[in-house]
């Protein structure tokens, strides 16, 4: 593991902004820190920043206490964006990559190709203050990669993007993990954890509630509701449902009808695509998987019935 932080806890006051909170990011993967607002999870990142110190608990980084030089392995891109307005955009980028530890030779090196690889060449010598929202953005993450970070912590890193640069930052995003990065994630967009994280921890009232890799979470939320497409008659399909299922919905596409059922009662898979065959020819049934939003939200729902019956 590159990032193994045990029992977490932090307090403000009366309030447990963490509490006993442990996760393990595996190196090289993209690990989602999910949460609502207030769960901790800004907290946990300013701790394995080293900007405040927890209460009880430790971080280990590749198996050894977090030192003050591992900030230099760290790259920090904050939700609230922290650029200099009158600094040019160049000269910031390279201010930021000398604070990590980069000779200017090196810095001006890499700069030069994420220069080119986001098309902002033209805009080096720009005041920050001159440029959209969206570029100092783009200036941002350069800022937060150039050093080549083995741990990079990105806070709502698709803020402020329009459609086409959020997508431009996610395959970044993809390209750096697949040549090595460790990432941890933290966002409220549930579709972006869809699309790039490999594991996540799900934090709700400075608990951690959910933890694990996507695919096994969304496996362990299938339920008993499927969708079936068949060719065939919808009139007899409607006849062959016992009282054991329930028609969510129901479209038709020319000869094939696509149906969405709830099975209310414990029956075996088997027999519900033998029902079925009495309606037609069934070309596909497959478990509806929910998705991570769908999770979160009856995850954190869960959660918060528990603490107040409790």
């Amino acid at each position: 593991m590159l990032v193994s932080a045990q029992n977490i806890t932090k307090r403000f006051s009366t309030h447990a902004a963490l509490d006993s909170v442990s996760l393990e990011i595996p190196e090289g993967k993209i690990y989602g820190l999910l949460g609502p607002n207030g769960a901790g999870k800004t907290t946990f990142i300013r701790i394995l920043n080293q900007m405040i110190q927890p209460d009880e608990g430790h971080i280990l980084i590749n198996g050894n206490p977090l030192r003050d030089s591992d900030v230099e392995k760290i790259g920090y891109l904050p939700e609230e964006r922290g650029l200099y307005k009158k600094m040019r955009v160049r000269e910031q980028i390279l201010y930021f990559a000398s604070l990590k530890g980069m000779s200017e030779q090196a810095a001006r090196q890499e700069l030069k190709e994420w220069e080119d690889r986001f098309s902002i060449g033209e805009w080096r010598n720009k005041r920050v203050e001159e440029l959209s929202k969206g570029m100092q953005q783009k200036v941002q993450f350069i800022a937060t990669v150039l050093h080549k970070p083995s741990l990079l912590i990105l806070d709502e890193p698709f803020s402020g993007f329009d459609p086409v640069n959020a997508q431009l930052i996610k395959d970044e995003i993809l390209r750096l993990r697949n040549e090595g990065t460790t990432i941890l994630l933290s966002t409220h967009d549930m579709n972006s954890v869809e699309e790039l994280c490999d594991n996540i921890s799900l934090i709700n009232k400075s608990r951690q509630i959910m933890h694990g890799s996507v695919s096994e979470i969304k496996r362990s939320y299938i339920g008993n509701m499927f969708e079936i497409v068949f060719s065939g008659y919808y009139n007899k399909l409607l006849t062959t449902l016992t009282p054991s299922f329930k028609l969510l919905e129901q479209k038709t596409e020319g000869e094939r009808t696509i149906v969405k059922i709830e099975m209310v009662q414990n029956v075996p898979t088997n027999d519900v695509v033998q029902y079925l065959m009495n309606s037609g020819t069934i070309e596909s049934f497959n478990p509806i998987v929910p998705s991570m939003n769908s999770i979160f939200i009856e995850a954190v729902k869960q959660h918060n019935e528990t603490v107040q019956n409790g």
